[in-house]
């Protein structure tokens, strides 16, 4: 259990520098990408955090991804047909 643990960590780690990679790039075609690396980020680190007991990084992940969750209600309450759209094709 504890190297699925660690595992959790390292991986929303990665997916967390990922979308701060992608936000950084000239290309924005994967910008909408992000939110999604950082909800899932954040939940793996939270999880990893709770488990080791590690309160103060466990709520700021959480924080994290409840910011990345509205961002993402947002941008499809913003964009209904937009979002349809992407679904279809």
């Amino acid at each position: 259990m504890k190297l699925l643990i660690d595992v959790f960590g390292w991986m929303g780690s990665g997916l967390i520098i990922l979308a701060y990679a992608i936000t950084m790039m000239e290309n924005r075609k994967y910008l909408g990408y992000s939110k999604y690396l950082n909800l899932i980020g954040g939940l793996l680190i939270a999880a990893n955090c709770y488990y080791y007991s590690a309160i103060p990084p466990f709520v700021s992940n959480m924080l994290w991804s409840i910011i990345a969750t509205l961002t993402i209600y947002k941008t499809r309450k913003k964009n209904p047909k937009q979002n349809k759209r992407k679904r279809l094709t």
